[in-house]
């Protein structure tokens, strides 16, 4: 498991190499309904960048001025003091000049911040719109933890690059290279020397961003991991607890936290490290600079104010640098985050609805499989030249063994999946050419595994029909036999469940779903065994509303208990993804088949 797990990491790896500049061109093609506030942002940069390049250049002239008046007022032998037509207009200036570069610095991280949170917005909007367009292929190759983990630590990633590194990096390019303009123009050896150390700084910060990039793939990753295995002994802990696994389980969680630790760790060493190392390398090239410009001040090739200037320009290119290696290591980041974001969208969505659907409302519930084949990829069918029709009001039971293809028999009738060949009519339409609500809106569904979501009683059983009137409601669930258990609550229909009902036991859970489907009142029913969590007693009672909610209409019981479904118009015994026997109860006995097999050892 270790070393399919590196693998996928590495794959991950040069997915990113590769696509970076793909990845960049969509960021900013998702940017394209921001262009106004882009513009201003664009505008402040510039206007700041061009402020921070001739403040210090204007200082130059201001200290030189000031220093003259000051040695001016020592050979006279008078006391020095500030007015308004020596230096005092001059102060002035350049304080509003510093003034209006905190202002349009302002201007933009303001900007840029609600750029990066529309931008994450709109993403999560596209998530929620692709995820359910997605095939259920989808879903079953991914963890809901590591699907979790994209669509909020990743974009979180990055909102957050956006909001200060993008802005940092833009910024440090424009200064660096304005400063260093201005600094060939005060002395040439200086910048020169200024250059080499800049070039060394440069060198190890590509090193260090390449090989933060593999490290920042890898723990996106192996986050991903963790949170699927997080989320799935959470939703599994009953479970673990019965079975006394929760030593294993933490194991488990140690391991991938111990995974994901050392990526970390690798990536976060990598990111902070480059700041320490490039600052230090920046002042070893400060300290030689200021010995060559002292001697110059010294010999009057430079001015006073020429060389604080020019220390200025100095730490405006080094610090920016910093910024810009530190900023540059985390883009590399937000790349692989942006990466596998998009990963999402692009995955394959299901088949698009015909584009002139028949409509089908209040189906009578002729459904017939004719020819039908199906796998999860072409090469491997688990289902070959399925056949058989269903007649208007008939019920049919779906027995086998598991895994026998029962649920992926009904999967194909909903169209959760698509058929590799052959079709499914119902009322002679074929499913296809109708859209899938359309088609859905002729089921009613109650599955083995209950769903409930947080939110009343009442709108729990309204989920099938969100405009059912409280009248509705309590007669669904009275037909449910779930009327009486709903008074005993604190608050009645209006009682508040907690995460997926686990306030309530199993049985009233799949009663409350089986309430669902009474207030639909759908054409054609399905029931996944929709009473194997209940009591006998309390099964004989729902069965009796069944009996009653089934008449007339078309459906299909999933079932393992065989004597609940002896009544059944037509009995579809499946083995290995193929029906092998059809008939009624009767029939399939006299056969001494193995539905006989199956029903005799049920009563041995």
């Amino acid at each position: 498991m270790k070393k399919n797990r590196v693998k996928t990491n590495q794959n991950l790896i040069y997915d990113s190499s590769q696509n970076t500049k793909d990845t960049i061109l969509r960021l900013f093609h998702q940017l394209k309904n921001q262009r106004i506030r882009l513009t201003i942002v664009g505008i402040s940069i510039c206007i700041y960048i061009i402020l921070s390049i001739w403040t210090p250049f204007r200082s130059a002239v201001v200290i030189d001025k000031l220093w003259q008046s000051i040695k001016a007022a020592k050979a006279q032998e008078i006391l020095f003091s500030i007015t308004w037509d020596n230096v005092g207009k001059d102060l002035t200036i350049l304080s509003i000049q510093y003034l209006f570069t905190w202002f349009f610095y302002y201007i933009q991280s303001f900007l840029m911040a609600s750029v990066a949170d529309t931008l994450t917005l709109s993403l999560r909007r596209q998530i929620a719109v692709k995820l359910n367009l997605l095939p259920f292929r989808f879903f079953d190759q991914n963890k809901p933890g590591e699907i979790l983990s994209k669509v909020t630590n990743d974009l979180d990633k990055i909102t957050e690059t956006l909001q200060t590194g993008l802005l940092k990096l833009v910024v440090a390019i424009g200064t660096v290279i304005g400063s260093l303009a201005v600094m060939m123009y005060y002395n040439v050896i200086l910048t020169c020397i200024f250059l080499i150390f800049m070039i060394i700084s440069i060198i190890i910060t590509k090193v260090v961003a390449k090989k933060n990039l593999e490290y920042a793939a890898s723990r996106q990753e192996t986050l991903g991991e963790l949170t699927g295995i997080v989320e799935e002994y959470y939703t599994g802990r009953n479970i673990i607890k019965a079975y006394n696994h929760e030593d294993e389980s933490m194991e488990q969680v140690f391991k991938y936290t111990e995974i994901n630790r050392k990526a970390t760790q690798r990536a976060d060493f990598l990111t902070n490290c480059v700041n320490p190392l490039i600052r230090l390398i920046n002042r070893l090239g400060q300290a030689v600079i200021a010995v060559i410009a002292g001697n110059a001040m010294l010999n009057g090739t430079m001015t006073i104010g020429v060389v604080q200037a020019f220390f200025q320009y100095v730490n405006q290119a080094s610090e920016p640098l910093t910024q810009a290696s530190y900023m540059i290591n985390t883009l590399q980041s937000a790349l692989a985050s942006a990466e596998r974001t998009f990963k999402i969208l692009d995955s394959e969505e299901e088949i698009p609805d015909t584009l002139n659907p028949i409509m089908l409302e209040g189906a009578k519930g002729e459904i017939s499989f004719e020819h039908v084949s199906f796998g999860y990829n072409d090469s491997k069918l688990l289902m070959r030249d399925i056949s058989f029709t269903v007649q208007p009001g008939q019920k049919i039971a779906v027995v086998g063994s598991t895994g026998a293809g029962k649920t992926t028999l009904i999967n194909l009738l909903m169209r959760f999946y698509e058929v590799n060949s052959g079709k499914i009519l119902i009322d002679g339409i074929s499913s296809v050419d109708m859209t899938r609500n359309g088609l859905r809106k002729n089921f009613g569904m109650v599955l083995q595994d209950t769903w409930l979501f947080g939110g009343t009683v009442a709108e729990n059983i309204a989920y099938s029909k969100p405009d059912a009137t409280r009248e509705e409601i309590i007669a669904a669930a009275k037909a449910a036999k779930v009327d009486y258990f709903i008074r005993t609550m604190p608050h009645g229909y209006d009682t508040m469940l907690d995460n997926e009902g686990s306030n309530l036991s199993v049985g009233q859970r799949q009663l409350l779903t089986i309430a669902r489907v009474f207030l639909c009142d759908p054409p054609i029913l399905i029931l996944d065994e929709a009473t194997s969590s209940v009591d006998t007693r309390t099964e004989a009672e729902i069965g009796k509303a069944m009996q009653s909610l089934m008449k007339g209409r078309t459906s299909f019981v999933i079932a393992h208990r065989l004597s609940t479904i002896r009544d059944a118009d037509n009995i579809l015994f499946m083995q290995d993804g193929n029906i092998i026997e059809q008939g009624n109860h009767y029939e399939l006995l006299e056969k001494q088949g193995a539905y006989a097999k199956l029903y005799y050892s049920q009563f041995a």
